[in-house]
């Protein structure tokens, strides 16, 4: 992050403006409507200028800029044509410690102006950080199509309300949730279709009906993908940004945890091999505790939470304590993996079913129906596979697979550190011994893994692969 956003209440402090053409003026506007008194240095004032003058009481001085002329000014906005000015203005403010603006010039820059959505008291701000204003402003006109002027009297009614609320509702995570309630909910429908006198009714009995209910908490099982961020689905990211707690485990991708709620309590569960964070007992319970205590909960799985994931058994446990909760589906990692990888998982000419397996080891045996496993014409799936991948190999060589049946590993599929070794079962140990490989992986066994040099499509910035 290069620039640290923020909201400045300008009302009331003086702030000085070197320069007085069209690209002053919407400076000059924009401090005046924050409410600050404008001092202008120029030597000439263009018309747009002139006419702000007696608008917003404008403090107009006729001469060159001078360096001591940034004293006593809480900011400053350097918008002249002359390199060296704008150049003497960001010295000068810089030797006096006053944040500074230099149109056009970021290097020379304290800080920067946003491309902004106005909903006073609601207020948006999108910036490149000088980078690409052009397309900070696109987005502005994008973002100012979904934020309705309506948003604008519902911060407002929100203000009216906001210290009765704070009184009545003690708990800030019940408040939050008061808010959210109202906000996604009928108090707001009302405003935007002009009923604000019945809205403030609904926000009365809204506040009424919490005050005299007990808190009730939910868990949002949800499936977080095979990795990369946009492979969520929306309701997936809805709830994760409602949710008070993330409960996260190690396959879950730290870019994916990033688009939670900022202030939301963060709880790793993760599991590694011989290295439980929480036992899933001990899990099952956080969360039907975490619930019970009115707290709305976002268990997060890589993957599909119904796919290798245990999510029947936390659900079991939430069902058995009367816990609400919900179960959102995701992109599971076979399904995921298997398209960055370009293996289709079913291949009219390959394979005609699809099995999926996991190969966690346990005692040091993998215990699978080999048989039917080593049978033709399908393709299987191993999750968990990559520490027992030479027994799988040998396995199902032993029980009636050629040794020259095509395997593929994935590693970290979908994201840029994807990584894909190639070979077939007699030669993929080998290779993969050499590979640094660390986990999620993911293992793809059949003819279908043939296909992979001819539908490779996806190339992260770290991709690599092994044939």
């Amino acid at each position: 992050m290069d620039y640290l956003p923020v909201f400045l209440n300008l009302k009331g402090r003086m702030c000085l403006v070197v320069g007085a053409g069209e690209i002053a003026a919407r400076k000059i506007e924009l401090l005046a409507r924050a409410g600050a008194d404008v001092t202008v240095v120029a030597k000439e004032m263009g018309a747009q200028v002139s006419a702000f003058q007696a608008l917003y009481r404008l403090e107009i001085l006729l001469k060159s800029f001078e360096p001591l002329d940034v004293i006593g000014f809480t900011l400053v906005v350097a918008a002249t044509n002359d390199i060296t000015t704008n150049q003497m203005v960001a010295k000068a403010a810089d030797e006096h410690q006053i944040p500074v603006n230099v149109v056009d010039s970021p290097e020379l820059c304290g800080f920067i102006f946003p491309a902004i959505i106005d909903r006073s008291p609601l207020i948006a701000a999108v910036s490149s950080g000088g980078a690409a204003p052009v397309l900070a402003r696109l987005l502005r006109a994008k973002i100012e199509t979904v934020i309705a002027p309506g948003y604008g009297k519902l911060a407002q009614l929100a203000d009216k309300f906001r210290s009765t609320v704070k009184q009545q509702i003690k708990e800030p995570v019940q408040r939050r949730i008061f808010w959210e309630n109202c906000f996604q909910g009928l108090v707001a429908e009302l405003v935007f279709s002009g009923q604000e006198l019945e809205a403030e009714n609904q926000l009365q009995k809204n506040l009424v009906d919490h005050v005299a209910s007990s808190p009730v908490g939910e868990v949002y099982l949800i499936g977080a993908g095979p990795g990369a961020p946009d492979l969520l689905t929306f309701r997936a990211l809805r709830l994760m940004q409602q949710a008070d707690v993330i409960v996260y485990d190690r396959l879950v991708a730290p870019e994916i945890i990033e688009l939670a709620r900022r202030d939301s309590e963060k709880i790793y569960v993760g599991k590694q091999r011989q290295n439980h964070a929480l036992p899933q007992e001990s899990i099952n319970q956080l969360l039907a505790n975490m619930a019970k205590a009115g707290k709305r909960v976002a268990r997060l799985k890589g993957g599909d939470p119904f796919i290798f994931g245990r999510g029947g058994e936390e659900i079991e446990t939430l069902m058995q304590q009367g816990i609400h909760f919900q179960v959102v589906p995701g992109i599971t990692a076979a399904s995921g993996c298997a398209t960055y990888a370009g293996i289709p998982l079913t291949h009219r000419d390959y394979a005609q079913s699809c099995t999926f397996v996991t190969g966690h080891l346990k005692d040091g045996s993998i215990n699978l129906n080999w048989t039917q496993l080593a049978a033709p014409n399908q393709t299987i799936v191993i999750y968990m596979g990559l520490i027992g991948l030479s027994t799988i190999c040998q396995s199902l060589i032993e029980h009636g697979s050629s040794e020259d049946l095509p395997i593929a590993l994935v590693q970290q599929g979908t994201t840029t550190h994807q990584k894909i070794v190639t070979g077939t079962l007699k030669t993929l140990p080998a290779k993969v011994v050499d590979q640094n490989i660390k986990a999620p992986t993911l293992i793809i066994v059949g003819m279908v893994v043939t296909l992979h040099d001819q539908l490779n499509w996806f190339q992260g910035t770290d991709s690599n692969n092994i044939s």
